[in-house]
């Protein structure tokens, strides 16, 4: 064998095929606007992940003929994936001369043979025997859902007569707007553990979810935006970013509100006093606006429900739990198991080695032993299931069109529940973040790990499916973040530079197919984050689907560097001023995005510049508004504020949102990218411009807040 070992040596042309082959890009143009490509150890290590062995010239070789020929072996592709309405072809490989049938089992019931059509490819030597090719026409007329395929496969050269399954996805072709919206639709955003009410436990729950959107329903508003709900640690220090869940199915029993559980009015004197001297513990810090400690929260709202759990439930009761468990299935006990092992042993670094794998005898022990935390953590999705049904019942009741939308995060932790539940779902030895751009010259590393393209295909895409499934089950909108990760995403090899990476493609047909088909099934609207670096033929794609991008006013700007008209916005859009990575309206108005990258060692370019930058982007904004005739010679902050949020209304956008922190004149940024511990991200309760708190009782009757919201309803032709 002839064994490469010049790590920076660049990559040959067969390893660049065989790496295109299997959907990893050999170039890319990096933040300078020019055309790069990865190293020859790059592609090694990526190709490796996937499963593919290229270190050497003659593994390149024999990957190239496997790949070729790989096919060939199989009788059916492991998922087929088609739009519906439109007629498609499937392809079924078997012994040559043999008799082939394929029908659909349809998802409800039922089947459907299918026809056989004209298919002229020659046979091929596949290890030793002639393989044919036959090909079948699906009809245009199949329904949207999840099918089987099955194969028929006839005696031929001395071999038996055998049959294959594979699925059948069919997807909408296009996502359409819901009718109950009308033409478009404005809403709020809001980081939900930040809103507080007096009877919070610290952190905003889903009964402040209800209360904020029943008021913004009654304003007129259509939708409220709210950060990802993915559940992060159960035991120990809980990750505050909840853009780093140790699963994106289930929720963070954080936002459940004790004493809205059913079973609390049942309880005890004895019992009913602890959950009220529990709720004592955090209450207090309802009242400040200081970085909240999700820590100390968690503590206290564990032990209250630990006392509801243990007081039981009616017959009734348990048996919609129980309905509830079996509906999500391995899923959930798998997740509840993972929580219970958490709880009793740490972290998963600290857990014994054998426990690391979850179809092992060793967690099946565990798991007959702890069975009572299982049935706790699995009581506990239920629960804020139930709570999360009714704040989007309310939100509806109250006139909004979509109610609650809820965020999906990019990725998750890597050693968290999803990894460790079904670790082959996830490509090995390589985790996901950002080439280098202007803001981040070394790259990012998001330190998560990515799903494996191959994976999904053979499971068809139960993983994608049942967390959209999940999320979508009580809100009419969903947005997700780097929504062009479903199109490829930045693979990093460990051990290397966050610089030393390659994009690897995903089958974006298949991945936003099945977004759509379980879109369609909740009729919810989908908003892809589009920000930064896409493509246009992606957003092009997306829209095509009816998937509406993101824009953000600040963002948005014409190739002159001056602020984009009103009607140059896109028409399939949420189209914001803000967005939860700057500060809030006014901070930025006042240059803290400067000011605070300053203190923290952030900028790359002089101070001096870089304010001089924000100065010019503040000044040219604030003549477009006037030009539009939306702002007064001597404007005042909140006039400022309103005119902007005026603007984007005057855009073509389907949706139109309005940040709770702007309505209120926060300043301080949920957010800052680059940081870790240095700044208290995602810790930030709502407070207004001088630094008192804001909580949801006071939102009604927020002059500014009501304010801006009647300037919004204005320009949207609501009136006053």
């Amino acid at each position: 064998m002839t064994e490469l070992n010049d790590d920076h040596a660049p990559a040959s042309e067969r390893l660049k095929q065989l790496a295109e082959a299997h959907g990893v890009s050999t170039e890319y143009w990096d933040f300078h606007g020019r055309l790069a490509s990865p190293n020859r150890a790059t592609l090694v290590a990526v190709l490796a992940a996937l499963g593919v062995q290229a270190r050497t010239e003659e593994e390149i070789e024999s990957a190239l003929r496997e790949h070729d020929i790989a096919p060939w072996r199989a009788t059916l592709p492991p998922t087929v994936v088609v739009r519906g309405g439109g007629a498609s072809t499937v392809t079924v490989h078997l012994p040559d001369g043999a008799d082939a049938s394929l029908r659909v089992v349809l998802e409800e019931g039922g089947e459907r043979p299918l026809a056989q059509i004209e298919d002229f490819t020659l046979p091929r030597e596949v290890d030793g025997v002639l393989r044919g090719r036959a090909s079948f026409g699906l009809p245009a007329d199949l329904p949207l859902g999840w099918h089987t395929l099955v194969a028929e496969i006839g005696p031929a050269q001395g071999q038996p007569a055998s049959s294959a399954t594979s699925s059948l996805i069919i997807t909408p072709n296009h996502l359409d707007l819901p009718a109950s919206m009308g033409e478009r639709g404005w809403g709020a955003m809001a980081q939900l553990y930040s809103v507080r009410s007096r009877e919070s436990w610290g952190v905003g729950d889903a009964d402040d979810l209800t209360e904020i959107a029943s008021y913004l329903g009654d304003q007129g508003a259509d939708f409220l935006l709210i950060n990802p709900l993915h559940a992060a640690e159960p035991a120990g220090e809980m990750t505050p970013s909840p853009y780093l869940p140790v699963t994106r199915r289930f929720i963070n029993p954080i936002y459940i509100r004790p004493e809205a559980i059913l079973e609390v009015s049942r309880l005890s004197g004895p019992r009913r006093s602890l959950v009220q001297w529990a709720a004592e513990e955090v209450q207090e810090s309802n009242l400040n606006a200081e970085p909240i400690d999700r820590d100390a929260v968690w503590k206290a709202k564990r032990e209250a429900l630990e006392v509801v759990f243990a007081a039981g439930r009616s017959y009734s009761r348990q048996r919609d739990f129980e309905r509830f468990r079996a509906e999500q299935g391995e899923g959930l006990e798998r997740f509840a198991l993972w929580s219970a092992l958490t709880e009793k042993y740490g972290p998963l670094a600290q857990w014994p080695s054998t426990l690391h794998d979850a179809e092992s005898a060793y967690v099946a022990n565990e798991a007959h032993s702890l069975a009572e935390r299982i049935d706790f953590y699995a009581w506990l999705q239920w629960i804020i299931d139930e709570q999360l049904a009714r704040a989007q019942a309310q939100a509806l009741a109250s006139g909004m069109a979509l109610g609650i939308m809820a965020d999906l995060a990019v990725g998750v932790h890597p050693r968290g529940a999803d990894v460790w539940s079904d670790p082959q779902a996830f490509a090995p030895g390589v985790t996901v973040g950002a080439p280098p751009d202007m803001y981040n010259q070394q790259g990012q590393n998001w330190s998560q790990p990515p799903w494996s393209p191959v994976r999904l295909a053979e499971t068809a895409y139960a993983p994608l499916r049942d967390m959209v499934r999940m999320v979508l089950r009580h809100c009419g909108a969903l947005r997700v973040d780097h929504v062009i990760g479903l199109f490829r995403l930045w693979w990093i090899p460990e051990g290397r530079s966050a610089s030393s990476g390659a994009y690897v493609r995903y089958d974006h047909e298949a991945m936003v197919g099945v977004v759509l088909l379980e879109a369609y099934r909740a009729g919810a609207v989908i908003i892809g984050e589009d920000l930064g670096t896409v493509e246009p033929w992606a957003r092009d794609y997306l829209a095509s689907r009816g998937v509406l991008g993101t824009s953000v006013l600040w963002f948005e700007k014409q190739d002159d560097g001056w602020p984009l008209q009103p009607e140059a916005y896109r028409r399939l859009a949420l189209s914001t001023v803000s967005t939860h990575d700057l500060p809030p309206t006014a901070g930025y108005l006042a240059d803290e995005h400067v000011e605070l990258r300053e203190r923290l060692g952030l900028l790359t370019d002089s101070v001096d510049h870089v304010r001089a930058e924000a100065r010019l982007e503040r000044e040219r904004m604030l003549v477009r508004l006037r030009d539009h005739g939306l702002l007064e010679e001597q404007p005042t902050e909140r006039t400022i504020v309103e005119a902007l949020h005026r603007y984007i209304v005057r855009t073509p956008s389907a949706l139109v949102g309005v940040a709770l922190v702007d309505g209120v004149g926060e300043r301080r940024a949920q957010n800052q990218p680059g940081t870790d511990t240095e700044y208290p991200n995602w810790k930030m309760p709502l407070a207004d411009g001088s630094g008192e708190v804001v909580l949801v009782e006071d939102l009604p009757g927020n002059v500014r807040l009501a304010s801006l919201l009647k300037a919004v309803r204005e320009e949207m032709g609501q009136g006053s």
